[in-house]
């Protein structure tokens, strides 16, 4: 929606070096987090310490292709950094069965929730350091909402699990007064956009059958349960016959359908679900 010729390829991609780098680079890794120990059973995810670590790489080759300044210009103008993160804080840390149990016992979700923002911020402050400007910072979706926490849970099809989505809920207040604070001058000449992800999937599951899909709780492709949210999408999994009637690909994440109408609330949405202004305007600055 914003020009880009093809999505920006993963920093581990041997290709991705060059010119290729003036496209964007995706340093996302699956079941990655704010903190070092989420996604832990999935063994080689690469978290966001470790991310802000790669794009420091990549400045440093940009500085290479383009020369210091070029460089340093087309990171503070140019570029946007997309962070979208902290459900598998969550998903795959604070809440999930047995493994952290450990964790639950000895930490309130309130602390548990200071120790995300604290991160968070500090990761955001070590990409401003390295000449990030433009940020766009995704809040938490309802996690409760899920196929996976509903299967788990054995929740009616129009019911959501109350724990998840008030522990994101308890999170994105925090995000949010972290955000206003950094665009109050915490990070000089920083921009810093919230989407407001929770409320656009509320609004996709609330009113599903408006924006085109059949089902808000069954996932495309998974196995297990009434929602089909226990074994992830793989090469064994079932699938749906048609993915643009499902609000959710997997039991985790949103089909491409329900994406490309998030994006379009992001881009050229109003301050209910990005704010202080939309994706488009802070491109264009």
């Amino acid at each position: 929606m914003l020009g880009q010729a093809d999505y920006s390829p993963p920093f581990l991609a041997p290709n991705t070096t060059g010119g290729a780098l003036l496209n964007g680079v995706n340093y996302a890794s699956g079941g990655a987090g704010i903190l070092n120990g989420t996604g832990r059973v999935f063994v080689n995810r690469i978290g966001m310490d470790v991310q802000v670590d790669y794009f420091n790489i990549t400045r440093r080759e940009l500085d290479g292709l383009l020369g210091k300044e070029k460089a340093r210009e087309f990171i503070h103008k140019k570029a946007i950094f997309s962070i979208t993160v902290g459900s598998n804080d969550f998903l795959n840390n604070y809440l999930m069965p047995v493994l952290s149990a450990g964790t639950r016992v000895a930490e309130s979700p309130d602390g548990f929730i200071d120790d995300l923002i604290i991160h968070l911020r500090e990761q955001l402050t070590r990409l401003h350091a390295l000449g990030a400007r433009k940020f766009v910072v995704a809040n938490v979706g309802p996690l409760g909402c899920i196929p996976y926490q509903k299967t788990l849970n054995r929740v009616k099809d129009d019911e959501c699990v109350k724990l998840p989505n008030t522990l994101a809920a308890q999170y994105n207040g925090r995000l949010r007064d972290l955000l206003i604070e950094l665009n109050a001058g915490g990070l000089p000449g920083g921009r810093f956009l919230l989407a407001n992800v929770y409320d656009l999937v509320m609004e996709l599951i609330a009113n599903h059958r408006k924006y085109g899909f059949s089902t808000a709780s069954v996932a495309c492709c998974g196995n297990g349960g009434r929602y089909a949210g226990i074994v992830p999408c793989g090469p064994t999994s079932s699938m749906c016959d048609d993915r643009e009637n499902h609000v959710f690909w997997d039991p985790y994440h949103p089909s491409e359908k329900a994406n490309v109408l998030l994006a379009k609330y992001i881009v050229d949405g109003d301050s209910k679900y990005i704010s202080p202004m939309n994706l488009r305007k802070l491109f264009k600055l």
